[in-house]
């Protein structure tokens, strides 16, 4: 088995360094686990999926502590939330860094527990499935189409693993299950129906109305489906551009997933064949590479923000990128044959700022 080097590790030991506290966030099964403890491989290390290790925290998190002391590794801490006030008080008697690690998947069960107990004392690093460039490194070939079906999840590289199943089984597994714990859905096949329909409009304006009518939900709850999506490291949203620059702009998010292969097997995409001929190629290309660009920001820890801009006529720019009073503007494309239609909206973007653009066409 090839072992894959993550491009976070730098930027988490440099963390590690400065806080008592590091927490990786994440999706299920993006390799949080794995990563931590071939990192850190003296840490003491306790999974909170593990019935008998959580009720040991929930029940007495003082003897739980005991049998896990530090430097130790926290795996899924959001199961026992509020084991986090007992690491408080652990790392306030002591001066030393790089105490805990903890990891999560469910920023719903999470965030407000850790702004109340270890605001101040813990670092947040996001840890998403395996980026094009780590395959790469690592020897793994990729290519286009291969990478739509294939995702990134790290079992499926490194177990070989045929996608389209490992994929189905995740939503099964992990999508419904993180759901369900969050907020009561009674009708499961609406749920699955709606995330199928969001697979198939990626890269596509979020909007509700028509996606109630398909459903056959109303548009309150599939906001709050959405909501809990987010929370849960499955989709996110790319918000529109804003600057006064005397355009009428659209003011709608678009949607994306965070693992292209969930999309692949959502929509019966089970070969790189079939994914060359999907009419949809070029929306789910589109959200592959705005994945890898969120990858690629997060695993250097790189601040900035990330837009899409389309204003009344017509104009768009897939992806705008601004950070350090820098800004970049973004073209995807699927097909390999390059014309200067490319560069036509580009250009016309950058026409509208007095400061250079850096255009880019993917």
């Amino acid at each position: 088995m090839i072992m894959i080097p993550r491009k976070i590790t730098k930027k988490f030991l440099e963390i590690l360094s400065l806080y008592p506290v590091v927490t990786i966030l994440g999706p299920r099964q993006s390799g949080k686990t794995t990563f931590a403890r071939n990192t850190l491989p003296q840490y003491a290390y306790a999974n909170l999926e593990n019935p008998e290790i959580r009720e040991l925290a929930q029940t007495d998190p003082k003897a739980f502590l005991e049998a896990y002391p530090a430097p130790a590794i926290f795996d899924e801490i959001q199961r026992v939330p509020e084991l986090l006030s007992w690491i408080q008080v652990k790392v306030d008697e002591s001066p030393l860094k790089g105490q805990y690690v903890l990891t999560g998947s469910n920023q719903i069960l999470l965030s407000e527990s850790i702004s109340q107990s270890l605001a101040g004392r813990t670092s947040i690093l996001h840890l998403l499935p395996l980026s094009w460039e780590e395959l790469d490194l690592a020897g793994y070939p990729i290519d286009k189409n291969t990478a739509l079906v294939k995702g990134f999840l790290p079992r499926v590289w490194k177990d070989d693993l045929p996608p389209t199943r490992t994929y189905l089984d995740y939503f099964a597994t992990y999508v419904e299950r993180d759901v369900k714990q969050i907020m009561n859905i009674k009708n499961h096949a609406k749920f699955e129906l709606f995330l199928k329909l969001l697979a198939g409009r990626v890269g596509q304006l979020i909007n509700l109305h028509t996606l109630s009518s398909d459903v056959g939900v109303s548009s309150v709850t599939l906001a709050e489906w959405i909501s809990v999506l987010e929370q849960s490291f499955i989709i996110f949203k790319l918000q529109p551009f804003y600057k006064n620059i005397g355009k009428r702009l659209v003011k709608s998010p678009k949607i994306y997933f965070y693992e292209p292969g969930l999309v692949a097997a959502l929509l019966q995409i089970e070969s790189p064949e079939q994914a060359a001929r999907d009419p949809l190629m070029g929306n789910i290309f589109e959200n592959l590479v705005v994945v890898e660009l969120l990858k690629g920001q997060k695993n250097r820890d790189v601040f900035g923000n990330w837009s899409f801009f389309r204003d009344n006529s017509g104009h768009e720019i897939d992806v705008v990128w601004e950070r350090s009073g820098k800004m970049d503007a973004i073209e995807i494309k699927a097909g390999q044959t390059w014309t200067s239609e490319w560069n036509k909206h580009l250009d016309w973007f950058s026409s509208l700022f007095a400061e250079p653009i850096s255009p880019w066409i993917v």
